[in-house]
This record gives structure tokens, sequence and C-alpha cells, in this order.
């Protein structure tokens, strides 16, 4: 089935919403990124199914890590099984098209995002937010690229599908780092984030993958 919007996300979506002006411009994706990943979609499946799995897998580490904090458990576990039913959409097209899915790799955008978390409790929190704010914000850009480049309807369909989904997943993270934050402390702190992400996306080798 289509992907639904966590549970979380229904309460604050209006507040996000309403404060997007505040977020800063996305250096679009380089169009030679789009052309490397339609020449070797096999290969940006994989890539793809193994980028749902971390997903969940990110998501469940921050609720384990937050026992504590129910809004953010909360959140996340639906975020996780969401994540979690991605991958499993992602390997029924990955079969259907007879591959079979290949071993995780280091991403090395996602561990030069994740070198920008400040530690100590207070900062730690608000970063590792922001960062998933940040990877799903670039994620919905990359799949909506994707979603307009391919030929086959089902696969359109499912990206476009995938593209809504991301979007909703950024505005999670920015309404929990509300929940938590003063609104000028976290638009400050995505702005300078987004800033970084967007020399990391341009100066690392293109790949047949997400990031």
């Amino acid at each position: 089935g289509a992907p639904g919007m966590p549970t979380g996300n229904r309460r604050h979506r209006s507040m996000v919403e309403s404060h997007l002006s505040l977020a800063p411009v996305l250096q679009p994706s380089p169009d030679a990124w789009l052309e490397l990943v339609l020449a070797n979609f096999d290969e940006f499946l994989r890539d793809h199914a193994s980028c749902e799995k971390k997903a969940s897998g990110m998501a469940m580490s921050v609720a384990a890590h937050y026992p504590d904090q129910p809004d953010l458990v909360t959140a996340m576990v639906d975020l996780a099984v969401e994540e979690l039913n991605h991958y499993r959409e992602v390997i029924r097209i990955l079969l259907a098209r007879g591959l079979t899915p290949g071993p995780d790799h280091k991403d090395p955008y996602i561990h030069k995002l994740n070198a920008l978390v400040r530690r100590g409790p207070e900062k730690f929190l608000l970063d590792r937010l922001l960062i998933g704010a940040v990877v799903e914000r670039r994620g919905a850009e990359r799949f909506a690229c994707i979603a307009t480049g391919l030929n086959e309807p089902e696969l359109r369909k499912f990206y476009d599908t995938i593209t809504e989904s991301e979007e909703q997943h950024w505005h999670l993270f920015i309404d929990l780092a509300l929940n938590h934050y003063a609104a000028d402390t976290v638009w400050s702190r995505f702005r300078h984030l987004s800033e970084q992400e967007n020399s990391i996306m341009t100066t690392l080798p293109l790949r047949s993958a997400l990031h």
C-alpha cells in the first residue's frame, strides 16, 4: 500500500508548513547525478533498499536513546515502521526485476553529515533531529527527480509516493525539534546544517545512489 504519514506528524503539520519560508534554499541535485542513476537503475535500487533499512534503524536508535520523551518515542517508532515498509516495497521491486539485494555500504554523505552533530545532551538531540530533516528533505528532492525521469508508470507512481512521504518526514523532524527547542534556535541551526549539506552534496563524487 501507499506509505502513510507517521501519526506523530499530524498534530503539528500546520505549524511547520506555516513557517516553511524560514527554510533555506535547497540547492538542486546536478543533472549528471540523475543521468547516472537512470543509466544504472538496478544499482540505484539496491542502494535505495539499503537506505530505507538504515533509516528504519536510525529511527529505532533515536527511540531507544530517549525513552523518557513520549513524543520522540511515538514518532520514531511510527517512522521506523514506515521506513521498513518502504524497504519491503523496494525489495519487492528488486525481486520482480530478477535482482538480489546488495550488501550495505558506508555512505560518505551520511558520514560527513553525522560528523556535524555536536556533543552534549541538548545540542546532540537538536542536531540529530535536524540532520534527519536535512537528509529527508534531500531525499524528497531526489526521489522527485527520479519520478520525473522514469518511463515505467508503476515505478514513477511509487517514487511520487515516496517523495510525498519524505516531505512529511522532514517536516516531522522539524516539528519534533520545535517541541523541544525555541523556534529561532531550530531554524538558525537548520539553515547552517542545510548550507553544510549543500556543500557536501556538491563536492562528493557522483554515485548511482540516493546520496
